[in-house]
C-alpha cells in the first residue's frame, strides 16, 4: 500500500467524508476550493462542483508539481523546482478542514495533503516533500514520538496594513494615520475589522484582542493559540479573509513586510510553548448573524506547559525544557532568519533604525531590544519573523531548533535585563542576525538542523525560489539607483 492509499484509508476518514456530504446538502453548498500551500505561503489549488465530493475525497485533484512553487519562472526562464515534463501531484482533501465561506454560502474550502503521482516510476504515491503543510504535520508527529508526546502550541500576531486603492488599482497610502493604540484611528477602520472578525469567527478562529498599530492603516487582530498545524491553517485562513474584506471595501489588504520606511513594519511575532497532554475541546460561538454556518470549533486545552517557571529554580525563568528550546533557537537563529524573514523586503524592517526590530540574537524578559523575549509566564516570543512568512515552514523549523536544543541540552545563558544596545556599548558581545536575504540563505545552507525542516525536494525548491528572488533584486535598477547616480559625474 502506498502512502497515498494508506492516507485515504485512514481509520475514521470515511465517516468524515460522509459528514461533509451531509453538511454540503444541509447548507446547499455548490462549489469547493481544494487548496494547499505553496513554498511562499500562497494558497493554490482548484475549484470543483460539490457533486464530485466523494470521488475527489477518494482520488484527489491533480496539479503540476510546480504549483508548489507558484508555477514561477526563474530569471533564466526555467520553471522553479520542476520542469514542464514533471508529473502531476495528487492533492487529497482533509475532511476535518472543510468550511463554508461566510461571504458566499454556496462555496466551501478544504485543505489538502499532497502526494507524488500514482504512476511515478519511483516513489509512486509517496508524500510530496515540497508540500510544506504535509511536512509540518509529519515533522510535528516525529517530534512528539521523540519527546514522549511533547508538542508545540503557538499563537501569532499577524500585523498588516489596510491601504487605500488608487484609480490605477495600486496603493495610495494608508487608510488611517500611523498612531499606535489610538482608538479613534481604530474606530475609523471599525467596519473593516468587524467584518474580518465576523468572517473569522465563522471559519473557526477564536478572535481575541486587536488594536491599531504604529504604521498607516496598520491593524493587529489576534486569535487564540493552538496546536501548530491548526494555528498555521488559521493564519492562512485569516489572510484569505482579509483579502476578501479588502475587495468588499475597495481597500488593499497588505501583508508586505515593509511598504513604508520610517514607520513600523508588518511583523508576525510567534508566541511559543511546548506541552504534554491536553484534550480537544469544543467552543460554541452561535453565529446568529450568519445562518447556516457551523457554530463550534475545536481547540486544544489543558495539559502541562513545560515553559512555565519551575518554582524551585526561578519565579521567572522558563522550566528546563523551555530553556533548552530557547537555547536551540539562539543556536540556529541565523538559519531561522532565512525562513522568518523570507523576502528581500523583509530586511528593510531590520535596517530601519529605532523601531524595535529584532536585530540581535539574545533573549530577555519583556525586553523588546532582544530577538527573543519571555513575553508572559509560559511562553516566549520569537520576533525575527514578519507578515510574509510561510507559517508552515516556520513552525517546522522552530520544531527542529527546539529538538536540537533539548537533545543537546543547550543553555541560552542568562536573560538580558538591560537595553541591549546600551549593554553592547558597555562591552557585551552579541551575534547579529543576517542583514540580507542572501546572507540568510548562506546561513541556512550551512545549518543541517534547520535544513532538515525542509526535507527532500523542499529545500531545493525553497532555496531555488529565494536565491532567484535575491538575484533578481541584485540585477534590478531601482529608483534609488537613479536618484543617487544619474548625475553623479562629472
Amino acid at each position: 500500500m502506498t502512502q497515498l492509499e494508506a492516507y485515504v484509508a485512514k481509520k475514521g476518514r470515511a465517516e468524515l467524508v460522509k459528514q461533509v456530504r451531509a453538511k454540503i446538502d444541509e447548507l446547499g453548498i455548490k462549489y469547493i476550493y481544494y487548496q494547499f500551500i505553496s513554498v511562499t505561503g500562497r494558497i493554490v489549488g482548484k475549484g470543483v462542483p460539490t457533486d464530485h465530493w466523494e470521488a475527489i475525497a477518494d482520488r484527489g485533484i491533480q496539479l503540476v508539481y510546480g504549483a508548489t512553487a507558484n508555477l514561477y519562472l526563474d530569471r533564466h526562464r526555467n520553471y522553479i523546482g520542476y520542469g514542464p515534463e514533471a508529473s502531476e501531484l495528487v492533492a487529497i482533501p482533509d475532511p476535518d478542514t472543510f468550511c463554508q465561506l461566510p461571504w458566499d454560502h454556496r462555496v466551501a474550502r478544504v485543505f489538502c495533503t499532497c502526494f507524488r503521482n500514482r504512476e511515478e516510476p519511483v516513489d509512486a504515491g509517496a508524500y510530496l516533500t515540497s508540500d510544506c503543510r504535509g511536512n509540518l504535520r509529519r515533522i510535528h508527529e516525529q517530534f512528539q514520538q521523540d519527546h514522549n508526546g511533547l508538542h508545540l502550541r503557538h499563537g501569532c500576531e499577524p500585523e498588516m496594513m489596510w491601504l487605500k486603492k488608487g484609480a490605477d488599482g495600486l496603493p495610495d497610502g494608508g487608510a488611517t494615520k500611523p498612531n499606535c493604540y489610538h482608538i479613534d484611528q481604530f474606530e475609523e477602520l471599525r467596519p473593516v475589522f468587524l467584518r474580518v472578525i465576523e468572517y473569522s469567527q465563522a471559519m473557526g478562529l477564536d478572535m481575541i484582542q486587536g488594536d491599531h498599530e504604529d504604521a498607516p492603516g496598520q491593524l493587529e487582530l489576534n486569535f487564540t493559540f493552538d496546536d501548530a498545524l491548526k494555528t498555521c491553517d488559521r493564519l492562512a485562513t485569516y489572510r484569505q479573509i482579509c483579502a476578501q474584506v479588502g475587495r468588499e471595501f475597495n481597500l488593499i489588504a497588505c501583508f508586505m513586510s515593509k511598504p513604508f520606511m520610517g514607520v513600523s513594519a508588518n511583523g508576525c511575532h510567534h508566541n511559543l510553548s511546548l506541552w504534554y497532554g491536553g484534550e480537544a475541546q469544543v467552543k460554541d460561538f452561535g453565529y446568529e448573524s450568519l445562518p447556516g454556518m457551523a457554530s463550534t470549533f475545536s481547540y486544544l486545552k489543558d495539559g502541562e506547559n513545560t515553559f512555565l517557571p519551575d518554582p524551585e529554580r526561578s519565579k521567572t525563568k522558563p522550566g528546563p525544557i523551555g530553556l533548552n528550546a530557547i537555547g536551540g533557537v539562539i543556536e540556529h537563529l541565523g538559519a531561522l532568519t532565512a525562513i522568518g524573514c523570507s523576502t528581500v523586503n523583509s530586511y528593510r524592517r531590520l535596517w530601519d533604525t529605532g523601531l524595535w526590530a529584532p536585530v540581535y540574537a539574545d533573549w530577555g524578559f519583556q525586553n523588546r531590544t532582544c530577538g527573543l523575549r519571555v513575553s508572559a509566564p509560559g511562553r516566549f516570543e520569537y520576533r525575527a519573523v514578519d507578515s510574509m512568512v510561510n507559517p508552515y515552514l516556520m513552525a517546522a523549523a522552530i520544531l527542529k531548533a527546539f529538538d536540537d536544543g533539548i537533545k543537546r541540552n543547550l543553555d541560552p545563558g542568562e536573560p538580558e535585563h538591560r537595553n541591549l544596545y546600551e549593554a553592547m556599548e558597555a562591552g557585551k558581545q552579541v551575534k547579529k542576525l543576517p542583514m540580507s536575504l542572501g546572507e540568510a540563505l548562506d546561513r541556512l545552507a550551512a545549518d543541517e538542523v534547520i535544513k532538515s525542516a525542509l526535507p527532500g525536494e523542499m529545500y531545493d525548491v525553497y532555496t531555488w525560489y529565494k536565491r532567484d528572488e535575491w538575484e533578481r533584486f541584485l540585477a534590478t535598477t531601482s529608483n534609488w539607483d537613479m536618484e543617487n547616480y544619474i548625475d553623479c559625474l562629472p
